[in-house]
C-alpha cells in the first residue's frame, strides 16, 4: 500500500512502469502513448495513489482537463441522462465535465458559455437552444465547441453531432398518418425567438407532403409546464386525434393532460415522443418515440472534443439516424 501520508511523484510511477518522467506525463494525459501503455501507466498510478496536482498541471501543461457541457434544459430527463453518459465518459478519459444548465433560457446559455470560456475550459460540449446566435463562432475561435443536436451559426464548431431531424420527423408524421390520423397536435420547446430550429421546419413540409393538419403549440421541457400546454391542445371539442412532441418528458405531460381530461391513449389520443428515455417503455401504455441511441451520441460527442483538445485530427460532422420504436401509444383511428 502506498503511504498516503505524502503525495507519490511522477518519477515513483516512471519507476515502477520503467518509463521516463515524460512518457509517464503523456500516458496519463492521453497523448504520444498507445493505448496500452496509457493503461499500464494509469494502473500503476492508482495502485501507488499518485494524483497530478491540478495547478501545477494546469500550469504545465495550459490545460485545465475541464470540458464544458452546457444543457439546454436539465428538466428534460433525456438530457439529464445525456449529461451522466457525458461526464461518465469525459472522467474515463481523464477529463472532468463542469456542468452548467440554461434551464430553457436562450439568453441564459449565450451568457453560460461566455462564463465558461472566461472559466478557461479546454473544451465546450453544447445542446444548443439557439443555434443561430452569432456568438457561436466567436467563441469558437478561442475554445473548442461540440455541438450536440443542431449545427452552429457560422459553420466553426470544431465537431458536431447532429441529428437527421427531418427523418425522425417523417417517421413519426408518417406513422401517425398509416394509422389514420389526419390533424396532428405538435409539441415544440423552441420559443418564438428561436422559430427556425431544423425539426421544426420539418414538421410544416413533411405535414404538408403527407396531406396532415398540424397544429404547433410552444410546451416547455417540465413535466408540469408540458402538462399545462397538452391541455391547451387537449381541452377543447376540435382536438387533434393524435401528439406529437419533440422530447419524451413533454409527451409524458400529454399523459397527465389525457388522464385529468379522462381521455384514452391511444382510443382518443395517440402520443409520440422524440427520445426514446428509458422510463417510456414503462409507461402505461408504452410509448412510441423516435430513437437517437444515446450511447452512440455520447460516443460520438466526447471522443471530437477530446481530439480536437489534443490536436487529433477526426471527422467534425457525425450524423445520427433515427429509428422508430414502436409501442403503444400509438393505434389506429
Amino acid at each position: 500500500m502506498a503511504d498516503r501520508r505524502k503525495r507519490t511523484t511522477i518519477r515513483e510511477v516512471a519507476q515502477a512502469t520503467g518509463l521516463s518522467p515524460a512518457a509517464v506525463s503523456y500516458a496519463l494525459r492521453g497523448i504520444q502513448t498507445s493505448e496500452e501503455t496509457q493503461e499500464r501507466v494509469r494502473a500503476a498510478a492508482e495502485e501507488l495513489g499518485y494524483e497530478a496536482h491540478p495547478i501545477a498541471r494546469a500550469l504545465a501543461s495550459g490545460r485545465t482537463d475541464m470540458v464544458g457541457l452546457l444543457c439546454g434544459s436539465l428538466e428534460d430527463y433525456w438530457q439529464q441522462s445525456l449529461a451522466v453518459g457525458i461526464g461518465r465518459a469525459l472522467l474515463a478519459r481523464g477529463r472532468y465535465a463542469l456542468l452548467v444548465d440554461a434551464g430553457g433560457d436562450p439568453e441564459r446559455e449565450l451568457a453560460l458559455a461566455r462564463r465558461l470560456r472566461d472559466q478557461r475550459v479546454d473544451g465546450l460540449i453544447v445542446q444548443p437552444l439557439d443555434p443561430s446566435a452569432p456568438l457561436w463562432a466567436e467563441l469558437a475561435e478561442s475554445v473548442p465547441v461540440v455541438s450536440i443536436g443542431d449545427g452552429l451559426h457560422g459553420g466553426q464548431a470544431q465537431g458536431e453531432v447532429v441529428f437527421d431531424n427531418r427523418r425522425g420527423v417523417t417517421l413519426a408524421l408518417e406513422h401517425l398518418r398509416d394509422l389514420g390520423h389526419r390533424r396532428v397536435g405538435v409539441l415544440t420547446p423552441t420559443r418564438a425567438g428561436t422559430p427556425d430550429r431544423p425539426a421544426d421546419v420539418h414538421v410544416e413540409a413533411e405535414a404538408e407532403r403527407l396531406g396532415l393538419r398540424v397544429d404547433v403549440a410552444v410546451a416547455p421541457q417540465s413535466l408540469a409546464g408540458a402538462t399545462a400546454a397538452a391541455l391547451g391542445v387537449l381541452d377543447r371539442s376540435d382536438r387533434p386525434s393524435a401528439v406529437f412532441c419533440f422530447s419524451d418528458v413533454i409527451a409524458y405531460g400529454v399523459y397527465a393532460a389525457t388522464r385529468e381530461l379522462g381521455l384514452a391513449t391511444p382510443g382518443d389520443v395517440a402520443v409520440c415522443g422524440y427520445d426514446n428515455h428509458p422510463m417510456s417503455a414503462l409507461l402505461t401504455p408504452p410509448l412510441t418515440t423516435v430513437d437517437w441511441d444515446i450511447d452512440g451520441i455520447v460516443h460520438s460527442a466526447v471522443r471530437l472534443v477530446v481530439d480536437v483538445i489534443d490536436g487529433k485530427p477526426r471527422k467534425r460532422r457525425v450524423v445520427r439516424e433515427p429509428s422508430l420504436c414502436v409501442r403503444d401509444s400509438t393505434g389506429r383511428l
